[in-house]
């Protein structure tokens, strides 16, 4: 029973994670992917958006760019020194696996400070709770009904000649009597034992 609801909760747990990766979104950085120095204001973009945990922000880019995360530190003084992880190749996604905050920046010098550079917001995802594997009720024993007493028969009444009724009182059932041919049996045992006994006497004498 107990390693029946084990299963049941890890099927419900692995059917929530799935739930949530089937609703999980991609954001395109800007809207459009577009990872660039054009004077976009990517954290306006950002602060209008609900990113939730297991989400991905999408970045494309030129040769000439890169995507670098970074602690707040590095993101407040545009410096890559210390990043967390860096990206190129023209093409990144990043999945936002954690609720906190991310913070990404062009680590090219003076692409931060041109605009190159935004904070991400990410949310808790919401996991419903499995409900309770319903018990099954125990079976229980069934007992059988105890009897009820036999009545005793009553008595029979037989008209008197003076009038009153007469009443009898049930008679008891004869004791059974002891069987001659089982007294017979037993002293014919009795008997063939005596008669070996001599026979074998005789033939040591």
């Amino acid at each position: 029973m107990a390693m029946a609801k084990s299963i049941l909760a890890v099927v419900a747990v692995a059917a929530a994670l799935v739930v949530q990766l089937a609703a999980a979104a991609d954001h395109p950085v800007g809207g459009n992917g577009a990872w660039d120095a054009s004077g976009t204001s990517y954290n306006a973009w950002s602060a209008n958006q609900k990113f939730v945990q297991g989400d991905t922000i999408a970045f494309k880019y030129a040769a000439s760019h890169d995507v670098t995360e970074v602690t707040k530190s590095g993101y407040d003084a545009c410096s890559g020194a210390n990043a967390v992880k860096s990206y190129t190749g023209g093409a990144t996604t990043v999945k936002l696996a954690a609720p906190g905050k991310r913070y990404f920046i062009c680590s090219v010098p003076g692409h931060c400070a041109a605009g190159m550079k935004i904070e991400v917001t990410v949310a808790a995802a919401a996991v419903t709770a499995p409900a309770p594997a319903k018990s099954k009720p125990r079976h229980q024993r069934s007992v059988a009904p105890t009897p009820a007493p036999a009545m005793a028969p009553e008595p029979s009444s037989v008209p008197s000649t003076d009038g009153l009724p007469t009443v009898s009182t049930p008679t008891a059932a004869p004791a059974p009597k002891s069987s001659g041919a089982a007294t017979i049996g037993v002293l014919g045992a009795k008997a063939s034992v005596a008669l070996a006994v001599g026979m074998a006497l005789a033939l040591v004498i």
